[in-house]
C-alpha cells in the first residue's frame, strides 16, 4: 500500500499536515467520502475552508474524482492508480450498501460505451448500484 507522503509526492503535491491526513482517511476508509464526513474526522486539525481548498487541489491534480451518490452530498473517492499522474478512467461502477450507506469504487467494472446522438457532447457519465456489500451481508 502506498503512504501519503509518496502519492503527494508522485503528484507534486507541497506536503503539508492536512494533505497527509486527509488521504489517510482515503486510504484507511477505503469508501468515497463527503467534506463533511472528513470535516467530522478531521475538525480538530484543520478548518472547514482549509478540508475543502484541498479536496479542490487533489481534484484538480487528478488524485480523487468525484462519486455519484444518491444522498446528494457530493462525495470523492482516492483514484485506483494512487501513484502518478497518469490518466486514468473515471467511468466506473460505484456501489452504495443500503444497510452502512458507504459508497465503494467498483474499478474493475467499466460503464459500457453509449452513442449519443449527433450535436450531444458526453462530459462524464456515471453508474451507482445499490445493495447489500460484502461487509453488511
Amino acid at each position: 500500500m502506498l503512504s501519503p507522503l509518496t502519492i503527494l509526492q508522485s503528484h507534486r503535491l507541497r506536503i503539508t499536515d492536512c494533505r497527509l491526513d486527509i488521504i489517510q482517511e482515503f486510504l484507511d476508509k477505503n469508501v468515497a467520502l463527503s467534506h463533511s464526513d472528513l470535516e467530522e474526522t478531521l475538525n480538530q486539525q484543520f478548518d472547514r475552508v482549509t478540508i475543502y481548498r484541498t479536496l479542490k487541489t487533489f481534484l484538480d491534480k487528478d488524485l480523487i474524482h468525484k462519486v455519484l451518490d444518491d444522498s446528494g452530498a457530493t462525495k470523492y473517492a482516492l483514484c485506483a492508480h494512487g501513484e502518478s499522474e497518469h490518466h486514468h478512467n473515471h467511468e466506473h461502477v460505484h456501489f452504495k450498501c443500503e444497510k452502512c450507506g458507504e459508497t465503494t469504487c467498483l474499478e474493475d467494472i467499466i460503464l459500457p460505451q453509449i452513442k449519443l446522438p449527433a450535436g450531444f457532447e458526453k462530459k462524464e457519465m456515471n453508474l451507482l448500484v445499490q445493495g447489500i456489500c460484502e461487509k453488511c451481508h
